[in-house]
């Protein structure tokens, strides 16, 4: 698989990079946990089929130290042990908020309720930012074809600071 289009090679799309990549850094700053970031990062990208993403965020666990089961059971994560309860319930909006055309009623109030029991407002303000920045960066990633495989984790790190 080849990608489609280097968007970094354009004008328009290296200034929109620029800062749809500053904008990712926002959550990162927050007090929401790094761990909990990725796990949702890698779940919203295997929903949108994004190997790209899925490559990056699994390996970026890994290297974090995240154990291979839990990184593994991320797609069936409704089906394992291996999760806190705030864990699953950033899992559980991450899903809701990226399957709204499977489900006319996006995030239930049920699942927004779960979600504030563990997070407070600054968490949850990082949260949706992280739903909505990762489905983003997804979109992108199979748009543009975008293969998953060549990531090694730490290799973007010089351009993030």
């Amino acid at each position: 698989m080849e990608p489609r289009f280097n968007l970094f090679e354009t004008e328009v799309g290296a200034k929109f990079s620029k800062r749809f990549g500053n904008a990712s850094m926002v959550p990162l700053q927050s007090s929401l946990p790094k761990a909990t970031q990725d796990l949702v990062m890698l779940r919203v990208s295997q929903i949108n089929g994004c190997g790209y993403c899925t490559d990056v965020h699994s390996k970026d666990l890994a290297r974090a130290g995240e154990s291979a089961t839990r990184i593994d059971l991320v797609a069936a994560w409704r089906e394992s042990t291996v999760f806190t309860d705030a864990e699953r319930a950033a899992l559980d909006l991450a899903e809701e908020g990226t399957r709204i055309a499977d489900a006319a009623k996006g995030v239930s109030d049920e699942t927004w309720a779960q979600a504030r029991e563990h997070y407070d407002d600054e968490q949850l303000a990082a949260l949706v930012a992280v739903v909505v920045q990762i489905n983003a960066a997804n979109r992108l990633g199979v748009i543009l074809r975008q293969p998953g495989g060549a990531y090694e984790p730490g290799m973007f790190e010089a351009t993030a600071n």
